[in-house]
């Protein structure tokens, strides 16, 4: 059999999602060692909290975020995803990047600047032509959200890298993946909802995109005047809270596997408050609460479900989360109070409250990697190809 007609290299989320099992259980423990000085930094010429932020967002990041539009964008406009040849280069060029983060600060400036380009630019080319080419075949008409973003994730992966726009660069890429996220939870929660419980939860198209037209605003708050920024904040969380309680949250948190994505969307109606608050009258928090209440709190939530979820209905199984899939979220939830709210409640014991969040990580996509990558590596189990 030829490497690219392998079942791995069928479909995006394959190799995407196994790459984002393995960043998902070491990223963050390595960061943990590197700021304790566990370990020595990346040899870059970036300071180590932009290697950290970098690699948490465009590393694992856009490994979920890529697996998950290289699958979806073949179903929203009826054609065959990328796969074989194409998809054993996006990989390469990503694990490019992975060793350009790493040892970057030794290479020609040039050959540093490829490797952090190719692989972002080329998977964003890809699913943007993609949505463009089949455009009169998608079944999303709010797919125009994916055009207005996706190019703006180079914009601030470019300024994450910069020492004087660093700051900006965690604000704009947070906003990115919010509007990803938003988009995703509209439909998915509509379909699990009426599927799991047979009910319709709110969709007003007005509400809808007023809302996602805030969130695509608050990309640019990084540069917008604090108060306004701080304000748009506030009322995109009281929308979204406010749509929230006509989406039945009482009948999802009957169940861990719908309930974990309605916690989800509550961390980011809480991370748009905490944002308000930084602007306005800041807290003192302990810690970077904002930008870890998105990373642990709707990434760190989300995103576990989200692989349980594809990682077996894609490859032909049953989507059922079975004990040890329950624990993974549980140990997830776990994760997100260690680093979001216990250094709040006991900052001395700041460095404890990293280490246990991270190798909660660890314990969690490690399971994750055990359960799911045999899965991607094989064909799948009802006879389709793909």
């Amino acid at each position: 059999m030829k490497l690219s007609a392998h079942p791995f290299w069928l479909v995006g989320f394959r190799p995407f999602f196994a790459l984002a099992c393995l960043t998902g259980l070491s990223l963050p423990l390595l960061w943990v060692l590197i700021f304790l000085g566990v370990l020595p930094a990346p040899g870059s010429t970036f300071a180590p909290v932009q290697w950290h932020a970098h690699e948490m967002f465009f590393g694992f990041g856009w490994a979920v975020l890529g697996g998950f539009l290289l699958t979806s964008t073949k179903n929203w406009v009826q054609t065959r995803g990328y796969h074989g040849a194409a998809l054993i280069f996006l990989v390469a060029a990503w694990l490019f990047e992975r060793l350009g983060m790493w040892f970057g600060g030794r290479w020609p400036a040039f050959l540093f600047e490829f490797s952090n380009t190719l692989f972002l630019a080329s998977i964003v080319a890809m699913i943007v032509w993609t949505l463009v080419r089949y455009r009169k075949d998608d079944n999303y008409r709010d797919n125009y959200f994916f055009l207005l973003i996706l190019p703006a994730f180079l914009i601030a992966k470019h300024l994450m890298l910069s020492v004087e726009h660093f700051q900006a660069g965690i604000v704009m890429a947070t906003g990115l993946f919010r509007v990803a996220f938003l988009v995703m939870l509209e439909r998915t929660l509509t379909q699990f909802m009426k599927g799991v419980f047979q009910v319709d939860i709110l969709r007003n198209a007005a509400l809808d995109r007023t809302i996602k037209l805030l969130g695509v605003a608050l990309v640019g708050a990084g540069f917008m005047p604090p108060p306004l920024a701080a304000w748009i904040s506030l009322l995109l969380a009281l929308l979204l809270a406010g749509r929230l309680v006509f989406w039945k949250p009482q009948l999802a948190m009957r169940r861990l596997d719908l309930g974990i994505m309605y916690l989800g969307y509550g961390a980011i109606v809480l991370q748009l408050v905490v944002e308000f608050l930084d602007r306005t009258a800041p807290p003192a928090w302990v810690g970077s609460v904002s930008v870890h209440i998105f990373t642990l709190g709707v990434m760190g939530l989300i995103i576990p479900a989200m692989l349980i979820r594809i990682g077996k209905g894609h490859t032909g199984r049953k989507v059922v989360f079975e004990k040890i899939d329950k624990g993974v979220l549980w140990i997830m939830i776990t994760a997100f109070v260690l680093r979001v709210v216990a250094p709040q409640l006991y900052p001395a014991a700041y460095a404890l409250w990293l280490l246990l969040a991270a190798s909660c990580w660890l314990a969690a996509f490690a399971i994750l990697a055990w359960r799911l990558i045999p899965f991607l590596l094989q064909a799948r189990v009802d006879g389709k190809e793909h």
